[in-house]
């Protein structure tokens, strides 16, 4: 799943670093962003055969929040206990979309549970406008997800995609928290700060089960090669590009995250998602494709 890009990974990137990326089209860098994290929750499912997935999203989010502090070293000032309420309440929304999101892949492909999740900020990007043409995206997003219904119970694990709801719900917290969040603090602060709150959130759920890791050198390397993918590339990937081109464009780059997940779940992972998922996807696609072109001129 994406993160909403901020200044805390640019802060890692050395200048010879900074300068390759700057030498290449910004939308690529987001599609590579895109990639990279969908190989990251690929990498995932695989580890899944030997930690249970309490234990991976606990060390995916407590290794991102480390990256995320190292990257930009967030001061414990005064801001921090002003906002600490706002801190916990965005801590607990990265640590349920994140937990949602990971029990929502264990159970079922990768790219379904990419488009029910995106119902989360297309959501909200609809819900905060006020044009009848909405309403098309709207129906088409539905369409979708109505689409993949008659699967739930058979191919679909419901358990899984309730875990899938579950992080759309939280991924539409994050979108409506982070705006806040990122007017507070100076750069990437905040979603250090609040990456560390999941991440103690999430302790007590997935540390006992992520003790594997601690006696197997490779799962270690890969639960650190998750973290990295997932966070600290397609932030600074997302940074870069973002330096050159309109958020707008950003935004409907972004659209196309289940159609990757569905590519990387085919290649990757063996998941086929069949005609029904296929049309599913392109539906929720188009919705969100249609929601963001939109945006702008519905006052958002």
């Amino acid at each position: 799943m994406n993160a909403s890009p901020d200044g805390g990974g640019s802060r890692g990137l050395t200048r010879s670093g900074a300068r390759a990326l700057n030498a290449v089209p910004p939308p690529i860098l987001v599609l590579l962003a895109i990639v990279s994290i969908q190989i990251g929750a690929a990498l995932a499912v695989r580890l899944f055969a030997a930690v249970e997935p309490p234990g991976v999203v606990f060390l995916r989010v407590a290794l991102s929040a480390i990256l995320l502090v190292l990257a930009s070293r967030p001061a414990l000032d005064r801001t921090v206990r002003r906002h600490s309420g706002l801190l916990l309440l965005y801590g607990l929304v990265l640590a349920v979309m994140n937990y949602g999101f990971y029990e929502a892949i264990a159970r079922i492909p990768l790219g379904v549970a990419v488009t029910i999740d995106f119902m989360g900020p297309l959501a909200v990007a609809v819900a905060t406008s006020r044009r009848r043409l909405d309403f098309l995206w709207i129906a088409l997003a539905i369409l979708g997800i109505a689409m993949l219904m008659p699967e739930i119970g058979g191919r679909l694990d419901p358990v899984g995609v309730m875990y899938a709801g579950m992080a759309a719900v939280g991924w539409a917290g994050f979108v409506l928290l982070s705006r806040r969040v990122g007017r507070i603090f100076v750069g990437g602060d905040g979603l250090a700060l609040g990456m560390v709150v999941a991440a103690v959130f999430l302790a007590p759920f997935g540390l006992l089960k992520s003790s594997p890791v601690l006696f197997d050198p490779a799962l270690a390397i890969t639960a650190t090669a998750i973290a990295v993918l997932s966070t600290a590339i397609p932030l600074s990937l997302e940074f870069a590009a973002l330096k050159r081109m309109p958020p707008k464009t950003y935004g409907v780059l972004v659209t196309l995250e289940p159609a990757v997940a569905v590519l990387v779940g085919a290649v990757l992972l063996s998941e086929w998602v069949g005609a029904t998922g296929i049309v599913a996807v392109c539906c929720v696609t188009a919705a969100a494709v249609g929601a963001t072109l939109f945006a702008d001129r519905a006052g958002n």
